[in-house]
């Protein structure tokens, strides 16, 4: 499945939750598929949408989705480990995993040389999901989090534009989105 694709069908089943997007293509691709002012499109900071989708759940009751890369949680593995600890329950972590750094030129990562989603249960997450030619995302949003989503997915980007917002605008609408 292309990346693009699975973020349609998991943002099909999204509401009202709050959304944060790894750098570049997914976020473009995010922004392609479905804008909404609850969703956050990180526009730098390669490897922490994770480190900031935990900081977000930890300060709301809302549900927090993020769309990180298998390149990116490797750069920050430190942050699977930090959200077992802090346990947020309404946290839902998906790793789209295309064994590629997509948004820097499609360099190889080693996602291709083990199963992240194994890394995550030796962590201890208890709610690990793996899908890779189907995605049911509306029993992730009924687990209690932190939940752990790996979903498989071709290397590659989809051809969308930028988006058309600079990173004060992004951030001003999403905030007023946060409640406390």
């Amino acid at each position: 499945m292309e990346k693009i694709d699975a973020i349609k069908i998991i943002t099909d089943e999204l509401e009202d939750e709050l959304v944060v997007c790894n750098i570049g293509f997914p976020s473009r691709e995010l922004y392609h598929v479905k804008d909404k002012s609850t969703h956050f499109y990180m526009l730098g900071s390669m490897g922490l949408a994770s480190s900031i989708g935990l900081g977000l759940a930890l300060s709301t009751e809302q549900k927090v989705v993020v769309f990180d890369g298998d390149g990116s949680v490797l750069m920050n593995m430190g942050s699977l480990v930090t959200i077992y600890n802090q346990n947020p329950k309404n946290l839902v972590l998906v790793v789209l995993d295309n064994e590629c750094y997509g948004s820097t030129g499609s360099q190889c990562t080693y996602a291709s040389s083990f199963d992240m989603w194994k890394i995550a249960e030796g962590i201890g997450f208890k709610e690990v999901f793996y899908f890779e030619d189907e995605i049911n995302f509306k029993e992730v949003l009924e687990t209690e989090g932190p939940v752990f989503v790996h979903v498989k997915v071709e290397p590659g980007n989809a051809n969308v534009p930028i988006i058309p917002m600079d990173a004060c605008a992004i951030k001003e609408r999403f905030m007023a989105e946060v409640k406390p």
